[in-house]
C-alpha cells in the first residue's frame, strides 16, 4: 500500500512538472518579443573599429542595445569619423557621424555601422575647434567649426556655408573643403550652419529664406569677434559654399552693405539683421565690418536668382525674393570689388549652366572679376565630403582638383 502511494504520489509530482513546464513555455510563447534591428557592418579602409557587445553572426539586434565603437587608425592615418547610416532623410539616407574615437551609440533602426580613416598629413598641422556655438534663435543651437594652422597670426579667414536645399546637412560635410583649403597653412577655415528653412528644426513658426542669410551674418561676426583666437585676421575674409551654400555664399558678399535693424520686408526695408552681435555694437557697425571685410567670394553650383523656388519660398513679393538673388544686386565695380570664383559641373543636374553664365555675365558687365569653370563630367554636390565610399570618391575625383583651383583663386586675392 505504501508503495502504491509513493509511486501515485511520484507520478502527481512529474505531472505538476510537466504541467508546469507547458505553462511556461506557453506563456513564454504568448509574451512579446523584443524589436530587433540590423546592423551591417561596412568594409573599411585604412583603419579598423571593434564593437562592444559583438554584433551576432545574423546582425539582429535587440532595441534599444547601447553599443560601444572603438576606431584604431593605420600607421599614417587618422580617424575622420566612426558613422552609422540609416535610411530616411531628405537624400534618401542619413549619417550620424562621431568625432571620438571612442563612441556609445543606441541601436534604434537598421543601420549600417562603419568608420572613415584619412591620412595624417592632412590634418597633422592643424587645430581643429569643433561646436562653437554662436547664436540659438530658434530649436536648433547655431555653431560652427574652425580650421587653424598650428601657430596661425593673422591670416586670411575662409568662411564656407553647406549646401542641402536649405533643409538639411550641417557643418561638418564641408570638412573635406577645409583641409584642402588649409593646405600650405596660408589661410583659417571656419565651417557654419544655419537654421533649416520652413519648419525642418522643429520650430514651431518657419524659418523663411532670409533668417538663414541672417543666421550667416551672425556667424561671420562672431568670427570676427574671436579671429585672433583661431589665428585669423577679421578684416580679411573670403565666403564659399556649394548649392544651397553656393547661393548664401554669394547672398553674403553682394547683401552685405544691407546689414541693419531696419528689418527685412518691413515697411519697406529690406534689412538682414544678423543673429548674433558682438556684445556693445550696433548692426550698423557690424554692416561696416563684415561689408569691408569680405574681399572675394566663391559659390559654387549656386543658385543667384531664387524668384523660380516656390517649392523654398512661401512669399510671393517680388522685392522679397530679389531681395535675397545676388544677381539682382551686384555691385559696380567701382564702388565695391567683389572677385569671384564658380564653378559647376557639366552633368549637374540641378543647377543649369544658364544660371551660371547670367550670374557670370551680370558680375563681368558690373566691371568684376569673375572666373567660371566648368567641371567636364562632374554631378551635383561634389565638394561634400560624407563617409560613404560614393560621396568620398566623387571628393577624391573633382573636389580635390578643383578646391586646388580656388585655392589659387583665393591666393590671387590675398597674396
Amino acid at each position: 500500500m505504501k508503495k502504491n502511494l509513493t509511486q501515485l504520489s511520484s507520478r502527481l509530482t512529474m505531472a505538476l512538472m510537466l504541467f508546469t513546464s507547458v505553462s511556461i513555455s506557453k506563456a513564454e510563447s504568448l509574451k512579446p518579443q523584443a524589436e530587433r534591428f540590423k546592423v551591417t557592418l561596412a568594409d573599411i579602409e585604412n583603419g579598423s573599429f571593434t564593437v562592444n557587445p559583438p554584433i551576432p553572426a545574423d546582425g539582429m539586434v535587440e532595441a534599444g542595445t547601447e553599443i560601444t565603437v572603438t576606431a584604431k587608425p593605420d600607421s599614417g592615418y587618422s580617424l575622420d569619423v566612426i558613422y552609422y547610416t540609416v535610411k530616411g532623410g531628405m537624400w534618401g539616407t542619413t549619417s550620424y557621424e562621431f568625432f571620438d574615437k571612442t563612441s556609445k551609440i543606441t541601436v534604434e533602426k537598421d543601420m549600417t555601422l562603419g568608420a572613415t580613416f584619412i591620412p595624417s598629413s592632412l590634418i597633422n598641422n592643424l587645430e581643429i575647434k569643433r561646436d562653437i556655438v554662436f547664436a540659438k534663435p530658434g530649436v536648433k543651437t547655431l555653431k560652427y567649426d574652425v580650421y587653424s594652422p598650428k601657430g596661425a597670426k593673422n591670416l586670411p579667414i575662409i568662411v564656407i556655408i553647406h549646401g542641402g536645399g536649405w533643409s538639411s546637412n550641417n557643418e561638418d560635410i564641408m570638412r573635406g573643403l577645409a583641409w584642402e583649403l588649409t593646405k600650405d597653412n596660408q589661410y583659417v577655415v571656419a565651417s557654419v550652419d544655419y537654421r533649416w528653412i520652413n519648419k525642418g528644426d522643429g520650430d514651431a513658426q518657419p524659418n523663411y529664406m532670409h533668417q538663414l542669410l541672417e543666421d550667416v551674418f551672425g556667424a561671420i561676426a562672431h568670427i570676427q569677434e574671436h579671429a585672433a583666437a583661431y589665428g585669423g585676421d577679421p578684416n580679411r575674409m573670403a565666403v564659399t559654399g556649394d548649392s544651397a551654400g553656393g547661393h548664401l555664399s554669394a547672398a553674403a558678399a553682394v547683401f552685405a552693405p544691407q546689414i541693419g535693424s531696419g528689418g527685412y520686408g518691413k515697411s519697406g526695408n529690406y534689412e538682414f539683421m544678423p543673429t548674433y552681435l558682438p556684445r556693445g555694437k550696433s548692426a550698423d557697425q557690424v554692416q561696416v565690418q563684415i561689408t569691408n571685410a569680405i574681399k572675394a567670394a566663391a559659390p559654387s553650383y549656386g543658385v543667384f536668382d531664387v524668384n523660380p523656388l516656390n517649392q523654398f519660398i512661401e512669399q510671393t513679393e517680388v522685392a522679397y525674393r530679389d531681395g535675397l538673388s545676388p544677381i539682382k544686386a551686384v555691385p559696380a565695380a567701382s564702388q565695391r570689388e567683389v572677385p569671384h570664383f564658380l564653378v559647376r559641373g557639366t552633368e549637374d543636374g540641378l543647377i543649369p549652366h544658364t544660371a551660371v553664365q547670367a550670374y557670370t555675365d551680370k558680375l563681368k558687365g558690373a566691371g568684376q572679376r569673375a572666373e567660371y569653370l566648368q567641371v567636364e563630367g562632374a554631378g551635383h554636390a561634389f565638394f561634400d565630403w560624407k563617409p560613404d565610399a560614393r560621396t568620398r570618391a566623387t571628393f577624391a575625383k573633382y573636389g580635390v582638383p578643383y578646391a586646388a583651383k580656388m585655392k589659387e583663386f583665393f591666393d590671387s586675392v590675398f597674396y
